[in-house]
């Protein structure tokens, strides 16, 4: 293992940060339980002070075909996944394209994109060295309860990539903002959307400083040029509170704060 300095203000998709010491693990390496593990930080928003972070090192970032199963490394990239699935003409993998991240990301909340999640096609994670069933796993949606560190997942092997399934998957991205973002802010809440609410109490394309809820989607909290991390957790905090005043929904944070 060894330390590497990640500049969060570049790094993390909405480009909030400063630079900090991240311990890179490697394989053979035993995994502190001390640490936060981030992957490729789509969907963090990292305050001035986060707690001591780690990462997977490019070790686990792999395919490997056991059997009828394919095995990927939790650091591969979803773009990765989907390539290799394309080349391969394996299907099931087809929604990843829609998911910013690593693979480890998406298992550790079951990310998924309408009715397609991770968890459906997951056969068993390999946690800190032991491979577990996902029917041992508690998970639902955009959620996992995860025994500790996923570093590998084992998928069974399906023939047939759909090409149109991916066409269809990717065309969702023409609601999205094209400024630099987390991702979802808030999950939805069953039976609504939290864009709809968030709209509805008036902060579609509402601006602090530098940070803004988009005009184009407002569940997406956009950073319009050397946000901060304060500001951000302003417009956080200001949405949870009109909708809550409202509605008397309780938003829940899809995004993770640090």
């Amino acid at each position: 293992m060894f330390f590497k300095i990640v500049d969060f203000s570049t790094y993390s998709s909405i480009k909030i940060g400063q630079p900090t010491d991240v311990l890179m693990i490697e394989k053979g390496d035993a995994i502190p339980h001390d640490r936060y593990l981030i992957g490729s930080a789509n969907n963090l928003l990292i305050s001035p002070a986060p707690p001591p972070l780690m990462m997977l090192s490019k070790d686990f970032a792999y395919f490997e075909t056991k059997g009828d199963f394919l095995e990927i490394g939790a650091a591969t990239p979803t773009g990765r996944i989907v390539s290799y699935a394309k080349k391969h003409d394996i299907g099931g993998f087809e929604f990843c394209a829609k998911l910013p991240g690593t693979l480890g990301g998406m298992l550790a909340m079951n990310a998924g994109v309408k009715a397609y999640e991770i968890f459906n096609i997951l056969h068993s994670i390999e946690i800190e060295g032991e491979w577990i069933p996902k029917e041992e796993i508690a998970h639902g949606y955009r959620y996992a309860k995860l025994p500790g560190v996923a570093t590998a997942a084992r998928f069974k092997l399906t023939q047939g990539f759909d090409a149109n399934l991916l066409q269809q998957l990717l065309s969702l991205r023409s609601n999205q903002p094209k400024e630099p973002s987390a991702g979802s802010a808030f999950k939805n809440p069953k039976g609504d959307y939290a864009g709809r609410l968030i709209e509805a109490v008036g902060l579609k394309g509402y601006r602090y400083g530098n940070m803004a809820w988009s005009e184009m989607h407002a569940n997406f909290l956009v950073n319009l040029g050397g946000g901060t991390f304060d500001e951000a957790i302003h417009l956080i905090n200001l949405a949870k509170e009109r909708v809550h005043k409202r509605f008397g929904i309780a938003l829940q944070e899809e995004i993770k704060i640090l």
